[in-house]
């Protein structure tokens, strides 16, 4: 079932740096050469490359010598989580680890859980810094909650401090050190650690759950279920007459606006050296989905959503529309999508926010200041976006992988007015 592929990829890639290197993984065992952006770049025609940038960032293609334009996907690897500051031992009747939030999280979802911290780590070599992964995969801290005697409104809504209420309880005084901890799971010395990339993470299992099992638990669901997807498309995909393009990015959830975000060079970066002298030709029959999750209608609030374009779970992919652009979908790449699922019978819903709510955004519109292509954005409908753990269905990730391999098995080729959608 592709959902237990999703449930083990989600708990391989506790971080961003996971989740790309699980993806990397995954596509150096299907043939895919790592290319560096320092290096020179050799492409030969039915060649298989990615690149990444900064550990957590990646994009993968197929070349051709000649095409029409590139069919782009495109998540992100990063997830609302807390980062472990440096000096983070906060010493007093216990040991507490300072954080601070990255993204906008539910903070409430995260208490009385079972966390572990994982990330990437600056060691000291021979001739200079090395960055190495470590994952601690094991709960090795929780942020308790206030007793409801103590905290006697606590059920009316009380706000959550980061910096007082959501900070992990570690060990007693006088334990283990947390560097100590991860230097031991390193093999190396404290003393070699001279800097890290650390999160916290939710350790509890992604699960099924439903009278027949059809909906699920999940953290990091957001945005792990379209990485996933998206790559299991991308290698599923027939060949086809444009070139195919996954993209994973970093930093959505604070805003995309660094090195290797979607505001970034990258995807421009590495479209250029694609295309050699016919990027602007190539971009003109390309096309971008944005797949990041939509909010699905919610059973105990139903008032939260529009009332006409409310998806529901296990109804299929969602097309998510915004007028001032927060989503970069359009009349033309939404048909162009719906059509493409159509051929993938694939069921199709629409997303707005309700008309007084401002909902979220994606990194589609970003990136399309960068590279200017028409754009659609779509996602999984879920319930709970942002909380520790967070709800979808199950046969909507085969619809979705259904519909991103019929996306990458199309090209599109330019037309007045619109586009041909041809396959091989």
């Amino acid at each position: 079932m592709k959902i237990n592929g999703l449930f083990d990829f989600i708990k391989a890639s506790p971080t961003a740096y996971h989740t790309v290197h699980t993806a990397a993984e995954r596509l150096r065992s299907e043939g895919y050469t790592e290319l560096s952006e320092g290096g020179e770049w050799k492409l030969s025609p039915g060649g298989r490359y990615y690149t990444v940038r900064n550990g957590t960032s990646l994009i993968a293609f197929r070349y051709k010598s000649s095409a029409h334009g590139f069919m782009i996907v495109a998540s992100h690897s990063d997830t609302p989580s807390f980062r472990v500051k440096m000096n983070a031992e906060l010493e007093g009747a216990y040991t507490r680890i300072a954080t601070e939030k990255y993204g906008g999280m539910i903070y409430y979802s995260w208490l009385d859980r079972p966390l572990s911290i994982a990330g990437r780590v600056a060691v000291e070599s021979e001739s200079g810094v090395r960055t190495v992964l470590v994952d601690i995969e094991q709960p090795v801290v929780s942020i308790p909650s206030v007793a409801i005697h103590l905290r006697r409104n606590v059920n009316d809504g009380v706000a959550l401090n980061p910096a007082q209420d959501m900070l992990p309880l570690y060990s007693n005084r006088g334990g283990e050190g947390l560097l100590s901890l991860v230097a031991k799971k390193l093999g190396i010395g404290e003393d070699g650690i001279l800097s890290h990339d650390l999160f916290l993470y939710n350790l509890e299992e992604s699960r099924c759950f439903g009278a027949d099992g059809e909906f699920f638990l999940s953290p990091r669901l957001d945005d792990a279920g379209c990485v996933y997807s998206s790559l299991e498309a991308f290698l599923a995909a027939a060949d086809a007459e444009s070139v195919p393009v996954l993209a994973v990015f970093d930093n959505e959830e604070v805003g995309s606006e660094t090195k290797q975000g979607a505001a970034s060079t990258f995807l421009a970066d590495t479209l250029r050296r694609i295309a050699g002298g016919e990027l602007s030709a190539m971009l003109a029959e390309s096309f971008m989905v944005s797949a990041d999750n939509a909010h699905a209608l919610h059973p105990n609030h139903p008032e939260l959503s529009d009332a006409r374009c409310a998806p529901v779970l296990n109804g299929g992919v969602v097309i998510k529309y915004n007028a001032s652009q927060r989503y970069a979908t359009d009349g033309l790449s939404a048909a162009v999508f719906e059509k493409i699922c159509k051929s993938a019978d694939v069921p199709v819903q629409c997303y707005y926010n309700r008309a007084d709510l401002p909902g979220g955004s994606t990194l589609g519109s970003i990136s399309d200041t960068r590279v200017s292509i028409p754009t659609v954005d779509i996602g999984l409908p879920q319930l709970a976006m942002h909380s520790a753990v967070e709800t979808a269905g199950v046969r909507d990730v085969e619809a979705m992988i259904l519909a991103l391999t019929e996306f990458y098995s199309s090209a599109l080729i330019f037309a007045e007015n619109g586009f041909d959608i041809r396959k091989k």
